[in-house]
């Protein structure tokens, strides 16, 4: 995901980790989702679609009576971009900064602490 492919809007975001999860599906089937964790009408989740697919950040199979959408952007793509995002805008750029903010607001399990340690056990390893 490049520089130049808007950062989505939040609720864009929701309509992707859905895609992400679920694979190619209509907007039915999205707004039926997206029905279960709040109030939203279905000609808001088709509307939000088509701008994405304008966006290039969905696909659009229109194929059938019933349009599929697909994610057109990698997960881990997006992810990267958002920490980017929000690295450069709220902690100057610093991954330290935005570690210990992180830290500090949440108690980490210990499995993320295990994974913490041996992505910087990791990063050592490649500074030398």
């Amino acid at each position: 995901m490049s520089r130049a492919t808007p950062i989505p809007s939040n609720a864009e975001l929701e309509i992707l980790r859905i895609l992400w999860k679920e694979g190619p599906t209509t907007v039915r089937a999205i707004h039926d989702e997206l029905r279960g964790q709040r109030d939203i009408g279905y000609t808001t989740v088709l509307k939000t679609m088509q701008v994405m697919a304008e966006k290039k950040l969905v696909t659009r199979d229109e194929s059938e009576r019933s349009h599929v959408y697909s994610a057109a952007v990698p997960e881990a793509s997006v992810k990267k971009r958002l920490v980017t995002d929000l690295l450069d805008r709220a902690f100057d750029g610093s991954a330290a900064s935005l570690v210990m903010q992180a830290l500090s607001d949440k108690r980490a399990s210990s499995e993320d602490l295990e994974k913490i340690r041996q992505i910087l056990n990791e990063h050592s390893r490649g500074a030398r």
